[in-house]
């Protein structure tokens, strides 16, 4: 009977088309989303988003522009309200093989604007309000034929007095995560962003999932207001320039979803938002896909691989430890000193331990020669070296370096990964994007690395001081949205000293999710 209620004065309270407010709250009455219309001085449709508060209190995001420009018409200040739907209850439980729980909740309610603009081209928004969050994406109904999306408005004004935890945007998002407050820098910030507003009480991370084929994967710029983060397109330059910045769309299309995950930080940390919004699990059979632990050469031995005779105690370590797999890094068609990878896939088999490897992910787009660099590039090249590993009693693969989060580039991830589950392979992304929800619509995508993990000790100094405050914050910030694969426990030192303690790099085990 409570459920009726609610949703019978939503929907009286939704006819009301005059009124200049229209809003939506959480089942659990904590978060209410208002949507406003235009006025003299806002040009766009806009959000309110208030958490735990009565609608006299501060707004804990107090505007969030919408609108798209796509290359035929504009929808952002010249759009009308036709009609507000009926209130939804969202409720399914799926299934996770790895993340934070084995059967999350997608519980929400959902409710779609109707808009026109001003030569009657319909855009609808749809907005779902769970207990830990907002989500909302726009649609294009009809089918009229194929366009570019030259803009879009999105875009989310903070408090001036909100303190942030972001991570400046690079095309591997492996930044820094950094606490940032007042007349902070303005730039371009990697996904997701950490706010909070004492005033609210409130914390929330932004991001977005469900990314596909039909879209570019977007950042956060405030270059033009400080307390202002526009959703923006990948740089022109991203993967030496190969592949468009401007996703090109059919329609009927939808777009991703623009993910806001509210509450205390208990209640962020422990999200799935991410995940609640993404497409359900697409492979039939999912028995093979097994989560484990990776023994790895890398850190103590640079060019490892290259070294059969290393390679056969990294495999004797997982053997001995109980660890599924080990990892043939890069360099591995270099190998020498006894033996070549098929010598060292019949060593590791027979030890009852699993083999994953490394490729360059290759092609113009990327600035990295190391081999090999071509198995990857086509469906040909992947069903010819995915059909090699699986002779060679191969589990998964690495794939590293794909400098760019254009639609084209997009489109060459989930290739792999389709590909990839055909052959019962895992998968496993290096210097990549940060994770959409994939993970729950191809379980077989089992980690990404999209952070300044452990290998950066290999790479500049400076990441030793910096480290242990870092690592503080990517459990709250990087890890929310999906695996990590920082490659955490490593004790001695590398090319650069860590000062972290012993216990310090036992906690990373736990503290960090990766499949």
């Amino acid at each position: 009977m409570k459920e009726l209620f609610y949703t019978l004065v939503f929907l009286i309270f939704f006819t009301r088309l005059s009124a200049q407010e229209f809003m939506l709250s959480s089942p659990n009455e904590l978060i209410r989303v208002e949507l406003h219309q235009p006025d003299e001085v806002t040009e766009n449709w806009y959000f309110k988003v208030f958490y735990n508060e009565s609608p006299s209190e501060k707004a804990l995001i107090p505007k969030i522009d919408l609108g798209l420009a796509r290359s035929d018409a504009n929808f952002s200040s010249n759009l009308k309200l036709q009609k507000i739907g009926k209130v939804k209850k969202v409720s399914e439980v799926y299934n996770l093989i790895h993340g934070k729980r084995s059967s999350p909740s997608n519980a929400a309610r959902e409710v779609t604007f109707y808009f026109r603009n001003d030569s009657g081209k319909k855009m609808n928004t749809v907005l779902r309000v769970y207990n830990d969050g907002v989500a909302f994406r726009y649609e294009f109904p009809d089918k009229e034929g194929n366009f570019s999306i030259d803009n879009e408005f999105t875009a989310f004004s903070i408090s001036v007095d909100a303190t942030r935890w972001l991570e400046k945007w690079n095309p591997a998002n492996e930044g820094l995560y950094q606490q940032m407050q007042g007349d902070s820098l303005r730039g371009e910030w990697g996904y997701p962003a950490l706010f909070h507003d004492r005033d609210t009480i409130g914390w929330y991370l932004i991001h977005e999932a469900n990314l596909n084929r039909t879209y570019a994967g977007t950042k956060l710029s405030n270059t033009k207001n400080i307390n202002t983060y526009n959703l923006v397109f990948p740089n022109p330059g991203d993967g030496r320039g190969t592949g468009k910045s401007k996703p090109d769309i059919s329609t009927p299309w939808q777009s991703p979803w623009r993910v806001i995950i509210i509450g205390n930080l208990a209640t962020v940390t422990e999200s799935t938002l991410v995940t609640d919004v993404s497409d359900p699990v697409k492979l039939k059979d999912t028995d093979w896909i097994e989560p484990g632990l990776v023994s790895w050469n890398y850190w103590s031995s640079n060019h490892g691989t290259k070294d059969y005779q290393i390679v056969k105690k990294f495999a004797d370590l997982a053997g001995k430890m109980g660890w599924k797999y080990t990892l043939l890094d890069w360099e591995w068609d270099a190998m020498g000193n006894g033996g070549n990878l098929e010598d060292a896939t019949a060593y590791i088999n027979k030890l009852g331990v699993k083999p994953l490897i490394w490729y360059n992910s290759g092609g113009d787009h990327t600035w990295v020669p190391a081999t090999p660099k071509d198995r990857m590039l086509t469906h040909e090249n992947r069903v010819q070296e995915f059909t090699k590993l699986n002779e060679l009693g191969i589990a998964g693969i690495k794939v590293d370096f794909f400098e760019s989060e254009k639609q084209n580039m997009i489109n060459y991830y989930l290739d792999i990964v389709e590909d990839a589950a055909d052959f019962n392979l895992l998968v496993y992304f290096h210097g990549s994007l940060v994770p959409r929800g994939w993970s729950r619509t191809y379980p077989n995508l089992m980690t990404y690395e999209a952070v300044r993990g452990a290998e950066w000790y290999n790479n500049v100094p400076t990441f030793t001081m910096n480290a242990p405050q870092h690592n503080t914050i990517l459990p709250f910030t990087r890890n929310v949205v999906g695996p990590m694969d920082y490659t955490p426990v490593t004790f001695t030192n590398s090319q650069y000293p860590h000062v972290t303690s012993y216990g310090h790099e036992l906690a990373l085990g736990i503290m960090f999710e990766s499949g």
